[in-house]
């Protein structure tokens, strides 16, 4: 009896504020504050309206700073982290467990401990204020994540395979990427999604490193949208509502291969 129950529980935290976005989405602005959980009857598109005709263009140019830096960030780490795992995976030198120890500590450093180093670095660079620097930190920060994921799915993979492909006179390289890289579906979509969603969520980075004034994302867009003594709650939910709706799409799209992507890296090896 408490199993079932704790699991409505859990369900209800977790759908509480889906229901208040999508509820306060359709509704007219003055009506949500007194009524924040009412249904909207009857429901209206204005909120959305004016986000999207917006004369700053807000949405917009936040949606394609996103999209541009979230497909770059998880493209690059994930084909580094797939051959960074491959490599550690198969090696057995005393290097390359050091290597993953150096990357666990990496996994356990939060990312604003050392934001003002990053900061400090990239302007030495001059790669401050621009999207190939916030690309970077994403890419060192999520490697080891990749790595992990990818390391456990490279050990289910029989050796024979590569070893065979070797004998036929193939390098490494296309042994990798034509032999045992397509084996990785379910790990590469794991680690897609799982990226996809934390950088296309990111608020703090893009924040700091894009600026407010040279460049946006659709978190930082909602931030933002508020403003110093008025804010239009209809247009923050409808904000809210167009910027999860890439990341569902992003997962639906891949949804097949992450249930096993999850699982299947802790049987092997």
């Amino acid at each position: 009896m408490l199993r079932p129950v704790a699991a409505v529980f859990v369900a209800a935290v977790f759908f509480l504020p889906l229901y208040l976005i999508v509820v306060n989405v359709f509704k007219p602005g003055p009506d949500i504050v007194p009524h924040p959980f009412a249904v909207p009857l009857p429901p209206t598109f204005a909120n959305i309206t004016a986000v999207l005709s917006r004369p700053d263009h807000l949405f917009w140019y936040g949606l394609v700073n996103s999209i541009e830096v979230t497909a770059l960030s998880i493209t690059v780490t994930t084909m580094i982290s797939a051959m960074l795992g491959h490599y550690l995976a198969r090696s057995t030198s005393i290097w390359a467990r050091a290597t993953l120890v150096a990357m666990l500590c990496g996994l356990m450093i939060p990312p604003a401990v050392i934001l003002t180093p990053i900061t400090q670095v990239l302007g030495s660079l001059g790669l401050m204020t621009t999207v190939v620097g916030l690309v970077l930190v994403n890419i060192g920060y999520y490697v080891p994540f990749g790595v992990f994921v990818f390391i456990g799915f490279v050990k289910g993979v029989p050796l024979d395979l590569e070893e065979a492909a070797n004998l036929d006179g193939a390098s490494t390289l296309r042994t990798f990427w034509q032999i045992v890289f397509p084996l990785l579906r379910p790990a590469t979509a794991s680690v897609m999604i799982f990226l996809g969603v934390w950088v296309w969520n990111d608020f703090l980075n893009p924040l700091i490193i894009l600026g407010p004034d040279t460049g946006t994302t659709v978190t930082v867009g909602i931030y933002r949208a508020i403003g110093e003594h008025q804010t239009d709650f209809g247009a923050e939910f409808a904000l809210m509502f167009l910027a999860t709706l890439p990341v569902l799409v992003f997962y639906v799209a891949f949804q097949k291969h992450f249930v096993k992507g999850l699982t299947g890296g802790a049987t092997k090896g």
